[in-house]
């Protein structure tokens, strides 16, 4: 599948979320699932002074999580985040799939160049993870919050080791726009998450398209392998920082794209021609 139908768009806009299928091969999925696990174990040939990596908490507690910053934090499989995953040839490959691209045109234009505001691995390790809260997805300090997610199962992702949950068509309303990433009080989640949640069940290799401000929120691993998953964030190339910061968020979709070249390399075309 490189394109959804109209019906398609029609019910993502409705319930923001979409079933997208399986979009990675046996093959693909193998390849990453290892890149992955090579990351984290700090065998891969990238350069890890510039990804971001986080290791998961002991206790479950989201509190108790490990600093978000740059660097190599050891060999374990125990890592909850690794990001800047965009700068990776074989991510990379899979960010520009021609069904994400058209994705990224409905919301943001045909003409329109997009970027990468984060692509990033999550994992909640067998018999552990971190309890994430009820939340929507937005940073107060963008002129413009990104829209689009496509989340990608590299593991079975079951309730029972902590899938992602949701409350259909929530993203119409931002709740709580203070708060630097959208997360609701005990109050706002008892009165906006009461109801039962859809609990996203995926097989390796499927994906769901999910709108930023869904609301959504998952449980610790309870079971005894892991749950993987790869999670892209797609925004408007012209998006900047409030506070000034003159950071680039990398092109992925559109005129100016990351490239990968004939030696699995991501090259920036701004850089290239220079």
């Amino acid at each position: 599948m490189t394109r959804l139908t109209d019906d398609q768009w029609q019910s993502y806009e409705t319930d923001g979320y979409l079933f997208l299928g399986r979009l990675l091969d046996d093959e693909q999925l193998r390849a990453l699932q290892q890149r992955i696990d090579d990351i984290m174990l700090g065998t891969a040939a990238i350069d890890y002074d510039r990804t971001m990596m986080q290791l998961d908490s002991d206790s479950g507690d989201y509190g108790d999580l490990g600093e978000q910053t740059k660097g190599h934090k050891g060999a374990t499989l125990n890592y909850r985040k690794i990001q800047d995953l965009e700068w990776d040839a074989l991510f990379l490959k899979y960010i520009q799939h021609p069904l994400l691209q058209d994705i990224c045109r409905r919301v943001y234009g045909d003409d329109a160049p997009v970027s990468c505001f984060r692509a990033m691995f999550f994992n909640k390790p067998a018999g552990r993870g971190t309890m994430l809260p009820w939340h929507q997805d937005r940073w107060n300090d963008l002129d413009r919050d990104p829209q689009v997610t496509i989340w990608t199962a590299l593991d079975p992702a079951t309730a029972q080791n902590g899938c992602v949950q949701i409350i259909p068509g929530s993203h119409r309303e931002l709740i709580n726009p203070d708060h630097p990433s959208a997360f609701l009080t005990e109050e706002q989640a008892d009165t906006h998450c009461s109801g039962e949640p859809v609990h996203l069940e995926l097989q390796p290799g499927e994906v769901m398209l999910l709108h930023n401000w869904l609301l959504h929120s998952s449980d610790v691993n309870r079971s005894e392998g892991s749950r993987r998953a790869f999670s892209t964030c797609y925004m408007d190339a012209t998006t900047t920082y409030t506070d000034g910061r003159a950071t680039k968020f990398p092109i992925v979709v559109g005129d100016g794209s990351l490239t990968v070249d004939s030696a699995e390399k991501v090259i920036d075309p701004a850089l290239a021609t220079r």
